[in-house]
């Protein structure tokens, strides 16, 4: 999603808890990857991988000029054949450790073994968030949380795209002054149009 539909999409939500829950979930992440340095794992469940937040997350990464913040999509079912950044399986959980970073994506339940595995990585260390929704076991094991009802007034695909554009953002070297970076501008573009026109008397 580029920085118009953001925007877009902070406005139309503007007035509820997601945008601010969301940049307070990016905050939590990107200060445990940064400050940790010890990679950025991504795992859903069995049935839900998350495919959009791993691509976005790449390019946030990419623009924001923080390699750290590029996951490493760890995956339930890898096949031979599978290009090296898609056959990484569940054995990279149980390596992960002090410095590493686990971000959980979990609509529904993750089945028990998922649970272990990331428990024992929290054990050995590593630091464990989940965008979930609502699971009592892995909010227990989880350091951070942003949880998504599922039945409430945004799914998870949208706090997705919120946490994944928030998380590239304040972590930019500051632009020379007197000039503002493309996508600053572009942002505030967007923000002039979508504005209400101004009152007439």
């Amino acid at each position: 999603m580029d920085a118009v539909r953001v925007a877009l999409l902070r406005e139309v939500l503007a007035g509820t808890e997601w945008p601010a829950a969301a940049r307070r979930f990016a905050g939590s992440l990107r200060s445990s990857v940064v400050s940790h340095g010890g990679g950025l794992l991504l795992v859903g469940t069995a049935e839900y991988e998350p495919w959009h937040l791993a691509a976005h997350l790449v390019d946030e990464s990419a623009w924001s000029g923080r390699p750290e913040l590029a996951p490493t999509l760890v995956r339930h079912r890898v096949r031979a054949g599978d290009p090296a950044h898609l056959a990484v399986g569940l054995g990279r959980i149980e390596s992960a450790g002090r410095g590493a970073t686990l971000l959980m994506v979990a609509p529904s339940r993750p089945d028990e073994g998922l649970l272990e595995r990331v428990h024992d990585a929290r054990r050995a260390g590593a630091t464990v968030l989940s965008l979930d929704g609502g699971d009592a076991e892995l909010l227990s094991l989880a350091h951070e949380t942003l949880t998504v009802a599922p039945d409430g007034e945004v799914d998870l695909d949208t706090v997705q795209h919120l946490v994944s554009a928030a998380t590239g953002e304040n972590c930019l070297p500051p632009a020379p002054r007197g000039r503002l970076r493309f996508r600053d501008r572009l942002s505030r573009l967007a923000d002039q149009l979508t504005a209400p026109p101004p009152a007439r008397w």
